[in-house]
């Protein structure tokens, strides 16, 4: 007990002497010093805009075809007596080729039948011509004969009232003169139908006439040329085989140019057409309107095909837009037309454009002015933007058009403006800015701007 006692008396004044010393440096002590906290600058990556121009631009896909398709049919019937060696599927044949050769024959007998016929009809009316002046120059004999018939009937009347002649001499001079002015009217008569039979004589040659040129045509028909250049694409005649009216004996691709009928979208074509979407209604759905629109605008074609990893490109016209629109895809065809798609090839190097290749279309307008920024800087209607105190900004921008990864804006950019490309994190507006330049964004941004 006293041991306990001792130790409390002896710790008490301890601790009371160290709690003593604790308040009073508390209460000497200096209050502690202000710390001021800077602003973090938040990083960022921007682009200076300046002033580009970039095509206005709309992509489809389609297959090659043909521009000219030639379909080798018989306009007459009859044996195959030559075919053409090289027509095969797949061979090309120059302008002018011989195809096939039908057996004259039966187009030759018709020629002859036709000009014995009218030789017949020509020796016919020529029969007319002599027979006309035998009539002629009998009904002038017959004429004077009847002349003296009647004098003589004349003479015999008058005997006959003086009585010197019988009733039965006055009968038989009537008699006489009506037989003659009966041969004179038939005479007459014969005369006048030789025109008639003459012209009708004539009109059956005029048909043998063309029953000849018919023949000689039917001929000339037996022998099938191909009047340009073209690939064998389909061959269903062999020698000796019969050949009907009408049948295709062959069908073959012309090579001097080819045809892509490439689906597009119609809010792409109206892109390009430089229409939004407040104005849908001002585009023409006439193709013949369309096509006249797309002209006028001097849009430009390209046709490009993928193998592996080669890519080949063939300048395209315009040609057309095709008359529907399919209402399942919201695409519309426009037929564009690549001229020298076969000369342009390059044995092992550059194919040729033939068809059933699957290609891309391209349509280009003329380039439009703007300034070009990423697609992915438009946020919501809205880009950011590094003012003039390196601080972060919202401005309202409406893309013209968009190609790619690009955007193309007319209207709300001034030339100099800094856009955010990155994305900060988070976004405070009027944030202080660490900007780094993006000089590769900003050279892919100007080679994309610069036209040809």
């Amino acid at each position: 007990m006293k041991t306990g006692l001792k130790l409390i008396f002896i710790t008490l004044p301890l601790v009371l002497l160290g709690v003593g010393f604790l308040a009073y440096t508390i209460i000497n002590k200096n209050p502690p010093e202000r710390v001021e906290i800077s602003e973090r600058a938040t990083a960022v990556r921007i682009i200076v805009t300046e002033p580009s121009a970039v095509a206005p631009q709309a992509t489809g896909y389609g297959l090659v075809n043909p521009a000219r398709t030639y379909e080798a049919i018989a306009q007459v019937g009859g044996t195959a007596e030559y075919v053409n060696p090289l027509l095969k599927k797949g061979a090309i044949l120059p302008a002018g080729s011989v195809l096939l050769r039908l057996s004259p024959a039966d187009f030759n007998l018709a020629i002859a039948q036709a000009r014995a016929n009218i030789r017949a009809a020509e020796a016919r009316l020529a029969e007319f011509a002599v027979s006309e002046s035998n009539l002629t120059s009998a009904l002038e004999i017959e004429q004077e004969t009847f002349e003296l018939k009647a004098k003589d009937l004349e003479r015999v009347e008058r005997l006959f009232t003086a009585g010197t002649a019988s009733q039965t001499a006055r009968d038989g001079a009537r008699a006489a003169m009506l037989a003659q002015r009966q041969k004179v009217l038939n005479l007459e008569s014969s005369l006048a139908l030789l025109p008639t039979q003459k012209a009708v004589q004539s009109e059956q040659i005029a048909v043998y006439q063309t029953t000849l040129e018919t023949a000689a045509l039917n001929l000339e028909r037996t022998e099938l040329t191909i009047p340009f250049a073209a690939r064998v694409a389909s061959v269903t005649v062999e020698v000796g085989q019969f050949v009907r009216v009408g049948q295709a004996a062959a069908i073959l691709d012309g090579i001097d140019s080819a045809e892509v009928e490439a689906q597009i979208s119609v809010a792409d074509l109206m892109m390009l057409l430089r229409i939004d979407d407040s104005a849908t209604s001002s585009l023409p759905f006439d193709p013949s309107a369309m096509t006249a629109l797309l002209h006028g605008l001097g849009v430009s074609a390209n046709v490009r095909l993928q193998l592996g990893q080669t890519t080949l490109d063939w300048p395209a016209a315009l040609d057309r837009i095709s008359d529907t629109i399919d209402q399942k895809t919201g695409t519309i065809g426009v037929i564009v037309k690549v001229d020298n798609a076969y000369s342009s090839a390059s044995q092992g190097q550059r194919p040729p454009l033939t068809k059933g290749m699957f290609v891309e279309v391209t349509l280009n307008a003329q380039p439009v002015q703007g300034a070009i920024i990423p697609r992915s800087a438009i946020r919501n209607g809205q880009v950011m933007i590094a003012d003039k105190d390196n601080r972060l900004a919202f401005l309202p921008v409406q893309p013209y058009l968009v190609r790619g990864e690009i955007a193309l804006v007319k209207q709300g950019l001034a030339p100099v403006t800094r856009v955010i490309v990155s994305s900060p994190s988070p976004i405070v507006p009027g944030m202080l800015l660490n900007i780094t330049h993006d000089d590769m964004l900003m050279e892919q941004l100007t080679q994309t701007g610069r036209t040809k």
